[in-house]
């Protein structure tokens, strides 16, 4: 039997090649993420490890920043074992760019410090040697369109400073590397800025030949004072470096996953139907084996050896494809400035092992179903001239209005409900969604016949060629369904996600401007830097500034979860943030006392009037708090509002505020930066700005969904290929005698065409069905959490996706049609 499966196999290679290149796509995003991922960690942990081979164990001070003297670097120096002593003093400042624009990175950090020959060698120009100069490293330079001579502006934590640019330097600092910037100072300015003069904030022993850097650790542990350093070895700081980079970057593996999933359980339907309609077309041969002594087991074997052929020759093709996928992803990756390291692709045992897993596993187990099938084909089916189409399941029909009836009440019971968009709500209806989208797809069979039906009138208008291709598309509505359900799932997905995408991200815009009365939003965008005061009151002084109101932020841990505080004064919120309060009224904000956000009220079983535990910012200890308001939901506002004072007091830079809202008339931001001082650490948004970032939020989505659209697409060709491409095969004959009876050779085209237009429409019909319901359902738990969140359809997106998908069927059809056109009439109907 495992010869006849081989010769099978390579008998219907061609109507195969389109299962194995479903398989390879989901293969090749698994296997490429997993090198891609490895790679990427075998970089930084390279790059790290070459930042510290000279560095056996780093002191750097945790309770006392001033432990760390040239006092104690000389008796670090004399110890037994040290081969020299490097100190070092950093921190970290942010530069403007030639343009003006600030050069703030999502990944890496905006490193600063004090310049070190051997960590940071010069490449052009010189080391910075005084007051008012720095140095940068090449990708801060490229970045900030920077060259010797310039005048940059910087800052640390306070005022804006300017300093002439006076060299540029290499680095392997994988907080540089991993899309950071690096800015160097001479040591005096960075002790002044960072530590204070003659101290430092860390200090790099390397170790003579033959000493372990875990005894010299030892050492220096004994000789510094209990609890005022930290002491760890070189190996240690670059495993904890390359650690944080790592996690900084582990978002960019959630996508490709993502793709391949979806690739992966499309991509299983293909399997199925291309299995199916093999065991159907075989159905007189699997029954002479039965007749001849074949058990029943041996047929299931025989097939799911097949599967087994075909799922290794898709893995390895998969992990190939792979390969380059991995090989590619780091520029694509890298180009929003974010720059990932480049090194040699690392090939384990992982990446290879879930290829083979992934695709030979989902082959076997897609193609068990037709096994099973294909085992109860009777030895008395030899002696059928044809195989006969499947009819309806009834099992299969009673299954899918189960879960029909499941899933519609699932959504519909929570949309009727009272919009809590808890997690728990949130899974019930993506739970409710997916057993939407199995109903659908059992259901499709019982489906194809009603929905095609209707689309007469739009067939009708080809004449003879419509009317056949409807009758074929309806010959075998299993094939039919199994034939669509590649694009019923797609279009389902992009649908559902472009309706909820368009809803929330119209809903973003609407939060952000109507919770905002100021017109501009002056921010350090981090609770641990804060606005220099004197700037808050030059910014109260500019030219058309009616209200400048200074937010502390902060934040808290309210009913087990960390909440985001806003520090307000009681007197001057009202005329520069637009809070809708529920109940309760702001003025009594104070000491031991806060409002909330009605998602915090809800979460937390507390109303104005009520008590509860509150441990603010940097404090140790829970106090209680009383609650005077309760407001709905605020971007500007955030999730809990406090007294200014108190936010300030307990804050993580006590005493700072980290934003300004100003309200004016005819303020201008120039005038604005100019009172902040040209200050690169603050950020200077208009309204408008600011509900353009709301609506950026939902560019991932958007990424998301076309990728799917993209996926879903390719798969659904290759789906309508294989099942045209067969359906010629069986129909052969009938093609003959249509042609032999005067049907030209493009009127055989339009029919195969019109066919493949019929069944993608039918499964973007469905698709489309199902997506819009659990958008609305789940649309209906978003409002719960935004009283701005109306359903919106995205009337271009969809029209888009029904385009796509009626494209792809008449471009998949293709190939079948002009095989079929090219059919010679007596060789087809003397065909047996």
């Amino acid at each position: 039997m495992l010869t006849t499966a081989l010769r099978n196999v390579l008998a219907h290679k061609a109507r195969l090649l389109m299962t194995v290149l479903a398989v390879c796509l989901g293969v090749a995003f698994v296997s490429g993420t997993l090198v891609f991922a490895d790679s990427t960690a075998a970089a930084y942990r390279a790059s790290a490890s070459r930042d510290f081979a000279d560095v056996a164990v780093t002191v750097t001070a945790a309770k006392d920043p001033e432990v760390l003297t040239d006092v104690l670097a000389h008796r670090l120096a004399e110890l037994p074992g040290v081969a020299a002593v490097r100190p070092s003093v950093d921190g970290s400042a942010v530069l403007d760019a030639a343009d003006g624009t600030p050069l703030r990175v999502r990944q890496g950090t905006n490193l600063a410090a004090g310049y070190d020959p051997g960590r940071y060698p010069v490449a052009e120009g010189r080391a910075p040697a005084a007051e008012g100069e720095v140095a940068v490293d090449r990708g801060t330079a490229a970045a900030g369109r920077f060259h010797l001579g310039d005048t940059v502006t910087l800052a640390t934590d306070g005022p804006a400073l300017t300093a002439r640019l006076v060299g540029i330097v290499t680095t392997r600092d994988t907080r540089v590397t991993a899309g950071g910037t690096l800015t160097l100072l001479d040591r005096a300015t960075a002790q002044k800025l960072f530590a204070t003069t003659g101290h430092y904030t860390g200090i790099d022993v390397s170790a003579k030949a033959g000493t372990s850097e875990y005894e010299l650790a030892r050492r220096i542990e004994g000789m510094l004072p209990a609890d005022r350093a930290e002491v760890a070895t070189g190996q240690a700081q670059a495993a904890q470096q390359a650690m944080y980079v790592g996690t900084l970057t582990r978002g960019y593996q959630k996508m490709p996953m993502v793709f391949a999933g979806v690739a992966l359980f499309i991509g299983s339907f293909l399997v199925v139907n291309t299995f199916t309609m093999l065991v159907a077309r075989r159905s007189r041969e699997i029954a002479l084996l039965r007749a001849v002594g074949a058990t029943r087991r041996q047929v299931v074997r025989s097939l799911l050896a097949e599967a087994v052929l075909v799922g290794l020759v898709a893995s390895v093709a998969g992990l190939v494809l792979g390969l380059g996928i991995a090989s590619v992803l780091p520029d694509l990756l890298s180009g929003d400035g974010d720059r990932l390291p480049r090194g040699p692709l690392v090939i384990g045992a992982r990446p290879v092992a879930a290829a083979l897993f992934v695709g030979v596993g989902v082959t076997v187990t897609a193609a068990w179903l037709p096994s099973r099938r294909a085992a109860r084909i009777a030895p008395v089916e030899a002696l059928r001239s044809a195989a006969q189409p499947a009819g309806r399941s009834r099992p299969r029909a009673v299954a899918g209005t189960f879960l029909l009836v499941l899933g519609v009440g699932l959504l519909v019971s929570l949309a009727g409900s009272a919009k809590d968009a808890s997690e728990g709500n949130l899974r019930t209806a993506m739970l409710g969604c997916g057993v939407l989208v199995v109903a659908l797809i059992l259901l499709a069979p019982a489906l194809a016949v009603p929905v095609i039906r209707l689309t007469a009138r739009l067939t009708r208008r080809f004449g003879i060629t419509g009317r056949l291709a409807r009758r074929n598309a309806l010959r075998d509505p299993r094939r039919t369904a199994a034939t669509a359900a590649t694009l019923l799932i797609s279009t389902a997905l992009v649908s559902g996600l472009a309706t909820v995408g368009t809803s929330t991200g119209q809903a973003l815009d609407r939060q952000a401007a109507d919770g905002l009365v100021a017109d501009y939003v002056i921010s350090t965008g981090s609770t641990m830097t804060g606005i220099d005061p004197a700037a808050v009151q030059r910014v109260a002084g500019a030219p058309g500034v009616r209200t400048a109101s200074a937010v502390a932020d902060s934040t808290a841990v309210i009913g087990g979860r960390v909440r985001e505080v806003s520090g307000v004064d009681p007197a001057s919120v009202d005329r520069v943030m637009k809070l809708d309060l529920v109940s309760g009224s702001l003025k009594d904000l104070g000491p031991g006392r806060i409002a909330v956000s009605r998602s915090v009220a809800q979460e937390t079983g507390v109303g104005a009037g009520g008590q509860v535990n509150v441990r603010m910012g940097r404090g140790e200890g829970l106090g209680r708090y009383t609650v005077v308001g309760v407001y709905r939901d605020n971007p500007t506002a955030r999730d809990v509002l406090g007294a200014r004072e108190e936010v300030q007091r307990n804050g993580y830079k006590p005493g700072s505020v980290q934003r300004i809202l100003v309200r004016g008339d005819g303020a201008s931001e120039n005038a604005l930066r100019t009172a902040v001082g040209d200050n690169p650490l603050l950020e200077v948004r208009d309204r408008a700005e600011l509900v353009r970032e709301a609506a950026g939020t939902m560019a991932d989505l958007l990424t998301l969904m076309y990728g799917l659209l993209a996926i879903g697409v390719v798969i659904s060709a290759l789906g309508i290929v294989n099942t045209l491409a067969m359906s010629v095969t069986e129909r052969t004959r009938e093609i003959g005698a249509l042609r032999a009876l005067g049907m030209e050779r493009a009127a055989v085209r339009r029919m195969i065409r019109l066919e493949a237009v019929t069944v993608a429409g039918f499964g973007t019909l469905l698709g489309l069905a199902g997506g819009l319901f659990g958008a609305w359902a789940v649309g209906a738990l978003a409002g719960g959490a935004m009283e701005q969140y109306t359903l919106v359809l995205p009337w271009g997106t969809l029209a888009l996706v029904c385009l796509a998908s009626l494209a792809i069927g008449a471009v998949a059809a293709a190939v079948p049609a002009r095989r079929a056109a090219a059919l010679s009439p007596l060789e087809a109907v003397a065909e047996a």
